[in-house]
């Protein structure tokens, strides 16, 4: 089953209105371009390191990083994060991905075994990384949370797969024509979703921003370009969140950790889950690890909640005005 999304709020502190900052999709357009997302639609040939390194040069750009690697011939869906953006790549890594595959099958089978089989690889299955794989060879578990045969044309089967990330579909399309003993392999592969990022929405392809950067540099116009550079908080659908208090906004950007007083809501997260932390206008502060849970954070007055792992807002200059002096941790 896909992973469900955190519905469960905590509210410690109720009628607390954030004054620092802005909402995101208040942002200038200078400020999306060195800290923004593209969902990009990746063409076949070019590696995704290459894709990222074209867009930080068309972009003019210091960094530009991609949430996971496509093979060449494979398209898609392929998140760039650009300037200091780029350090939410490695947290869309782990999340859930979607493909649309055509596997060729060696011999013609019934279509009812085809249907049959499919089924012993929805779930947990075991799978063991292909020759040419960037990780090392040994057998590992990931989860098929949804496998659907579209269409099949004699030897071609047309199927969608909602996976963990991590799961190879070349190496499940041999597994599948080896469970129907005919043999099989992967024909073509394109990504519909990684993570939030689907094809349904605001998906944009190399042409598409480089046209927006024609209307930006010859006719002053960033109105393409605006639509193309996403909040990088759309990024953390798949992430669990808590908001924080004005005051202790300083005190996380400089990487210090975060303690309960400071915390004003927080959905339920576990211990040791990665955690973002947000403003109460809704912007990522930092990433955080939980050093106790959700449950506990709610039931206590102190104590440290989570320890930083990486900052993404800049630290603020001067003191934040607020209410309420709360310190972020304690002593």
């Amino acid at each position: 089953m896909l992973p469900k999304l955190s519905t469960q709020l905590f509210i410690k502190k109720k009628d607390v209105q954030g004054t620092y900052g802005k909402i995101p999709s208040e942002r200038t357009f200078e400020e999306k371009l060195n800290y923004a997302v593209i969902n990009l639609d990746k063409p076949k040939g070019p590696t995704s390191h290459q894709i990222a390194e074209y867009i930080k040069k068309l972009l003019n750009v210091p960094k530009a990083g991609h949430s996971g690697t496509l093979d060449p011939q494979v398209t898609g869906v392929q998140p760039v994060a650009i300037g200091r953006a780029t350090r939410i790549a490695e947290y869309l890594l782990t999340a859930p991905k979607e493909y649309v595959c055509v596997m060729h099958i060696h011999q013609v089978v019934p279509e009812t075994l085809m249907r049959e089989t499919a089924k012993k690889f929805t779930g947990k299955i075991r799978q063991m990384p292909p020759i040419k794989s960037a990780i090392k060879r040994e057998e590992r578990t990931r989860e098929i949370y949804e496998l659907e045969i579209l269409e099949v044309k004699e030897k071609d089967i047309l199927f969608r797969v909602k996976c963990e990330a991590g799961t190879y579909i070349r190496k499940l399309c041999h597994d599948w024509g080896q469970a129907m003993k005919v043999g099989a392999h992967m024909a073509h592969l394109r990504r519909t979703q990684a993570g939030p990022f689907t094809e349904k929405h605001d998906l944009v392809t190399l042409n598409d921003i480089q046209e927006a950067l024609y209307y930006y540099n010859e006719k002053q116009d960033s109105t393409y370009l605006n639509h193309i550079l996403q909040p990088i908080e759309n990024a953390l659908t798949y992430i669990k969140k808590c908001w924080v208090h004005d005051s202790a906004i300083l005190s996380l950007t400089n990487g210090r950790a975060l303690g309960v007083p400071g915390i004003v809501k927080l959905e339920n997260f576990h211990k040791d889950e990665a955690v973002a932390i947000m403003t109460l206008k809704g912007e990522l502060i930092a990433i955080g690890s939980a050093v106790i849970s959700a449950v506990q954070i709610n039931s206590q007055p102190k104590g440290i909640a989570l320890k930083i792992e990486k900052v993404f807002m800049e630290s603020p200059v001067g003191p934040i005005e607020d209410k309420e002096d709360i310190p972020t941790t304690t002593p």
